[in-house]
């Protein structure tokens, strides 16, 4: 680990002012993240400005729904009545990640700010686009069995890690930023993170400086059916090979809402966007939820490794919705190596 300075935020404009003076300075957060890709040289900030004493912890009901803060834990965020309560889906997705000890220390925003888990990324002697731009991709046709099915680009085929961030699509959450100068801004979740395109090191659409105060989650009528589904190669502490966020609201025998987000497919959490437009006004039967599922894969395209995703998160699409429709919450399933070995 490099040598870098470190100190503890007194105030939100001051610790703004002075990362935004520091092209190479950045706010810490729990570190579970940060910290591990220092150990590992691929990234060397100067500076370290601690932001968990600032007052971003409250989770307090709105309005128009609930707020929650950036420098709460993922642990209390989880737990708090008010999030199992209304939006069950997203307490579940929180839980379905890392471990305990993490999610005590992980923020909100930190959570958010992630990096990727490709093993090119974390290897500094490997090319990665992301970690060194011009480089090139290591894993578009290397090992890339863990990797993008939809929305990659010859710059960057990895996949975004959160279990979080999957729930937060789905619920349509809005991420509240504070900048340089006291201006705050609004960013919808669809658009806070980037796919590669030509530049796979952007992660998201924060600007340098710019701090996550809040994430905000509109009112719905979801949290009767709501489920999430996380398919991984071990039953704990694992990444996803495919994860769905699920969440319904019937009419009678038709579907009013849907929403379906997935993780482990792409750069960023995606939102099954064909999915959810084929099935409003439908039954909730198996064989729409199939024909969804297939809809929303139809231009998938899967690397030299990793073809068995296609068919993987269509089931696991299917399986979702079904557990939604059954008021479930949260489940979890081993990928055994017969699935994940089809190429």
């Amino acid at each position: 680990m490099r040598p870098f300075k470190y100190a503890n935020a007194s105030n939100p404009a001051a610790a703004i002012k002075i990362v935004t003076a520091d092209p190479a300075a950045r706010f810490l957060g729990g570190g579970t993240n940060l910290v591990d890709l220092m150990k590992e040289d691929v990234m060397h900030p100067s500076q370290l400005m601690d932001v968990t004493r600032l007052k971003f912890s409250v989770i307090e009901k709105k309005a128009n729904g609930l707020s929650i803060g950036g420098t709460a834990s993922n642990a209390v965020t989880a737990n708090h009545d008010l999030v199992r309560e209304n939006y069950p889906l997203l307490s579940m997705a929180i839980l379905a990640g890392a471990s305990a000890q993490i999610r005590n220390m992980a923020t909100n925003a930190g959570n958010l700010n992630q990096r990727t888990r490709c093993t090119y990324f974390y290897d500094a002697n490997m090319p990665c686009n992301k970690r060194e731009p011009g480089t090139g991709c290591g894993a578009l046709h290397g090992v890339n069995k863990n990797h993008a099915i939809l929305g990659w680009s010859e710059k960057c085929v990895a996949t975004y890690p959160s279990d979080m961030a999957v729930a937060l699509a789905a619920l349509n959450a809005v991420v509240q930023v504070e900048g340089s100068g006291n201006t705050k801004r609004n960013i919808p979740f669809a658009d806070f993170h980037r796919l590669p395109g030509e530049h796979p090191e952007i992660d998201n659409t924060l600007k340098h400086g710019e701090l996550i105060t809040s994430i905000d989650l509109p009112e719905n009528r979801l949290a009767e059916k709501s489920y999430y589904l996380k398919v991984r190669e071990r039953s704990s502490y694992a990444f996803a090979l495919i994860s769905v966020a699920a969440a319904l609201e019937t009419n009678g025998n038709r579907i009013k809402d849907v929403r379906i987000a997935l993780g482990g497919v792409a750069h960023k959490p995606w939102r099954a966007r064909i999915a959810e437009q084929w099935l409003r006004g439908k039954e909730p039967t198996q064989a729409n939820f199939r024909a969804a599922a297939s809809a929303e894969l139809k231009h998938a395209k899967p690397l030299g490794q990793n073809k068995y995703k296609v068919g993987l998160a269509a089931k696991a699409i299917v399986r979702a919705l079904e557990g939604a429709m059954q008021g479930g919450t949260y489940g979890a399933m081993e990928a055994d190596s017969t699935t994940t070995n089809q190429n």
